[in-house]
């Protein structure tokens, strides 16, 4: 079996001297794994790091069999924010957040567009605005509706003001917890799930 493919690279592991095995959410072929042989020589491993954009070439001897890839680099991501310890932990929080959430080779373009739109957000000043934005409109993709006119849900003053410039560090942070505990309560805590470390990380940011 054979395809053609981009996407964001989600995660990456050693599996030998010279390989790795990659997790990569494409647009064609949703969240996908595999071994890129020679992935941790000197010469390709610029191309492995989290969020870049990357051009795969899948072949496996059967759709539900493991495979491997063949990657080129479309457009590196992580590199442009490594002088940004905030963009950095976001780029690894929703990463992880994909990787653990997203069902294996199910295809989903919303999420994906959504996902390249919040990356290229992240030149724009109000960055983590728009973070938060799409952290919200991956619940409702995953399923869940939030109803921010229930009584019983205490709205953060985030998703109450008008104008981005008035949001201060604790509305940011509260608009985080808000999230955090939805994805907690409906998808992390039934599924015995581990919330990603870098989303805790990317919250502290914001004391």
């Amino acid at each position: 079996m054979y395809w053609k493919d981009e996407g964001f690279l989600l995660s990456k592991n050693n599996f030998n001297e010279n390989s790795i095995i990659i997790e990569v959410f494409t647009l064609n072929h949703g969240k996908y794994s595999g071994i890129v042989y020679g992935g941790s020589s000197r010469k390709h491993k610029k191309n492995f790091q989290i969020g870049n954009r990357i051009l795969l070439n899948w072949i496996s001897k059967g759709h539900n069999k493991n495979g491997y890839l063949k990657v080129e680099l479309i457009k590196p991501i992580s590199p442009y924010f490594f002088d940004s310890k905030k963009k950095i932990a976001c780029i690894l929080s929703s990463s992880s957040i994909l990787k653990i959430l997203l069902p294996d080779r199910q295809i989903n373009k919303s999420i994906f567009h959504s996902y390249e739109i919040m990356l290229n957000n992240l030149y724009s000043p109000d960055w983590i605005i728009k973070y938060i934005l799409w952290e919200l409109d991956l619940i409702k993709n995953l399923g869940y509706e939030v109803n921010f006119l229930e009584k019983s849900l205490k709205v953060p003053n985030f998703f109450l003001k008008q104008k981005n410039s008035d949001h201060t560090n604790k509305d940011i942070k509260e608009a985080l917890i808000f999230n955090k505990n939805l994805l907690l309560n409906n998808f992390i805590t039934p599924n015995k799930l581990q919330f990603p470390l870098f989303r805790n990380i990317l919250e502290k940011y914001y004391n």
